[in-house]
């Protein structure tokens, strides 16, 4: 689903108002220094004077000029630097704060689109806009083994329930270290509050915070928007690039498999959906309350088939989170 001409005004608006209150701020401290301290106006106006008396040289053929200008700038800054630590000012204090370094929140790098504005576009196109405010109470410092049993044991595997999170956290802290490294996807499956929701949201904070683009859906918005897709387009060309974001992002998250309505049309845009992301080496996360057997039979032995041969597949158990949290 691409922007429309008034959602990338909007975004650009947004861009150009961090800039100016980036500005802005500047410019209030730069003021301010200058309040304290003469010298620093001196030095800036030393810096503008040199800089455009050697640029003239350099136009004029002299070639020596250039490092002339470089240790005269050199020399200049060190002595702003020594008097606004003198000030008790950090040596950062008048340099731009920027919310994205990457792009210094202009959303573009060069002539290509910034990460930070792509995160944006898929925010605001599949109005997850919340999704930050969400990651703030649930990522890796928030999250807790109180919940979890030492002596509550899956006969399957021998493991309690609390060696069964640990080995899941850490298998989650691994596929994050190697996320750009290796491709992979994680499939988690378990009874309801086992904390399949609370872990693709602590993998999802990591990897917004370093820059990558992240797509949340519970498995009915995805199968929505496929829904409303698929009627508006004419051509499965067309349906495709509707759904170039949900094939592109760096990650897909699809949570509560199962909660649909499961039909014919769900099961194929299931399908569709994991096999365009593993050609496209995209890394896709799913969680379910359904046992592998019922994930088979609802979703056909294709679906499932792709699960089992390319995703690391994590069972939890346990107590019911929501419910221990309102007992204690």
């Amino acid at each position: 689903m691409p922007l429309s001409n008034s959602q990338y005004d909007m975004i650009i608006r947004e861009y150009n108002a961090k800039q100016l209150r980036r500005q802005h701020i500047v410019n209030d401290r730069i003021k301010e220094v200058y309040e304290k301290d003469q010298r620093l106006k001196a030095i800036d106006d030393k810096i503008s004077s040199c800089s455009l008396s050697q640029a003239k040289k350099l136009l004029n053929g002299d070639i020596t000029a250039l490092p002339k200008l470089r240790t005269q700038l050199s020399d200049f800054r060190q002595q702003r630097l020594d008097i606004l630590k003198e000030l008790g000012y950090s040596e950062q204090y008048l340099e731009p704060s920027y919310e994205c370094p990457d792009c210094k929140d202009t959303g573009y790098i060069g002539s290509e689109r910034c990460h930070c504005f792509t995160q944006r576009a898929i925010d605001l196109v599949y109005t997850q806009s919340n999704i930050r405010s969400i990651l703030k109470n649930e990522n890796f410092d928030t999250f807790s083994y109180d919940y979890y049993s030492e002596t509550e044991i899956n006969p399957a595997t021998g493991q309690s329930s609390l060696q069964t999170i640990k080995n899941a956290v850490k298998e989650c802290r691994k596929f994050i270290r190697e996320f750009d490294a290796c491709h992979s996807n994680l499939f988690f499956y378990g009874d309801t509050g086992v904390g399949k929701t609370f872990l693709s949201n602590c993998i999802a904070k990591e990897l917004l915070d370093t820059g990558h683009s992240v797509i949340y859906f519970t498995a009915f918005q995805l199968f929505d928007i496929f829904k409303r897709n698929m009627f508006q387009k004419e051509t499965e060309e067309d349906i495709i690039a509707a759904h170039q974001n949900i094939f592109d992002c760096d990650l897909l998250i699809v949570d509560d498999l199962g909660t649909e309505m499961p039909n014919s049309f769900t099961v194929s845009q299931l399908f569709l959906c994991l096999n365009e992301r593993m050609l496209r080496r995209k890394s896709t996360i799913v969680s379910t309350n359904l046992s592998l057997t019922q994930v088979a039979e609802i979703y056909s032995e294709r679906v499932f088939s792709r699960i089992s041969s390319s995703y690391i597949i994590l069972k939890l158990f346990g107590d019911d989170i929501r419910i221990q949290k309102k007992f204690r």
